[in-house]
């Protein structure tokens, strides 16, 4: 059956006192400095059926926010979710997002999903007109595309393995942290098989040109972070490998700096929960580092948020060097979303040092509107 994500407004089965769950947030500014972020919600205290997205916009440095889109899909067995938002190179501003069958929580995969795109060319205009979602491949996108260095755009696209029963047949050998690749600024895309790192879980695979133009493709895995190497533009990979970067089993954010710099944003630290059956170490004490040396080592840690239940961060950069953080805490207790600013010093410094720089801005909450 022929299915296509409908756009609505965040009002009644999409108003947030209508909301259950609400996190896994992004965000992209544009030059002028208006503030986009996005989050998924849903109608239940879990993720599953009904799973749809909103669009949030702030044109104050994000003191203040107005959801004004939401996307959801137009059939009951159907989410929409982790979506990403990205300014691309030709100033079009894109929401990417995944959908797939969900007849019943937790039925979240249907083994081939899709990843979607909807494009907004006048982001100033008073009311947002985005284009007709489009599915781009098969798979779910967590991140933001790469530009290489030759022009075109790597999409992080995985096909999870986490549920071998759900996995099909005819995308036998895709199961892996795929790319998207796009040469002709997102008219076409073609698959390139990614790396196949062991114990990876959900994927959320970030991917980084490093400055001899190789490839290091970071994954989450149930023990942090894992790593791949490819030396022939995607082609082959090597064998996957423990990055040593740490984690609890949860989405983190990297991406390349205008200063040339890599910012990474993880946890410090993933104690594992006291009952044995929570395959989930606590995701606590979010952090900021950088790096100048490609990865190799680390320095800062800049603390955004010490406390427990805070995850998926995601991060963009000003023209101005101002980095703006959100990420998500108790997705089922008040599902907040913050956003965090703060500066290259801030992060050197290992705290926040310049006028302006904060940890967290409430950009987001159902609890407030009364669930």
């Amino acid at each position: 059956m022929h299915s296509n994500p409908i756009f609505s407004l965040p009002q009644g089965q999409y108003a947030p006192s209508a909301r259950k769950h609400q996190g896994i947030p992004g965000i992209e500014i544009t030059p002028e400095g208006r503030l986009f972020i996005c989050y998924y919600c849903g109608p239940e205290p879990c993720e599953g059926p009904g799973n749809y997205l909103v669009i949030a916009v702030s044109t104050d440095g994000g003191n203040t926010w107005r959801e004004e889109t939401v996307i959801a899909p137009d059939r009951p067995d159907l989410r929409v979710f982790d979506p990403v938002l990205w300014l691309a190179p030709d100033g079009v501003l894109r929401i990417f997002f995944a959908m797939s069958r969900s007849p019943k929580a937790p039925d979240v995969f249907d083994g081939r999903a899709g990843v979607w795109v909807s494009e907004c060319a006048d982001y100033h205009a008073g009311k947002l007109q985005w284009s007709e979602p489009r599915r781009i491949g098969d798979g779910i996108m967590m991140n933001k595309p790469t530009v290489l260095h030759d022009g075109s755009w790597a999409l992080p696209a995985a096909l999870w393995s986490i549920f071998p029963k759900r996995m099909l047949p005819e995308l036998d050998g895709f199961y892996r942290s795929n790319i998207l690749l796009t040469s002709d600024g997102g008219k076409s895309y073609r698959l390139l098989r990614g790396p196949d790192v062991p114990d990876r879980h959900c994927d959320e695979h970030v991917i980084v040109e490093r400055r001899d133009h190789s490839l290091w493709m970071l994954v989450r895995t149930l023990y942090g972070i894992g790593q791949s190497f490819s030396y022939d533009g995607g082609k082959s990979w090597t064998p996957g490998e423990d990055s040593r970067l740490g984690g609890p089993n949860s989405r983190f954010a990297l991406r390349r700096l205008r200063s040339g710099r890599l910012c990474l944003i993880n946890h410090v630290a993933g104690q594992r929960r006291s009952d044995p059956a929570e395959k989930f170490p606590i995701r606590e004490k979010l952090a900021v580092w950088l790096s100048d040396d490609d990865g190799v080592s680390w320095y800062g840690q800049l603390m955004l948020n010490p406390g427990p239940d805070v995850s998926y961060p995601d991060f963009t950069e000003d023209r101005d060097g101002r980095i703006y953080a959100v990420y998500d805490c108790g997705r089922i207790r008040h599902g907040q979303v913050f956003l965090a600013r703060f500066t290259e010093q801030d992060i050197t410094a290992g705290a926040f040092t310049v006028p302006g720089s904060t940890g967290g801005i409430l950009a987001a909450s159902f609890e407030s509107a009364g669930a």
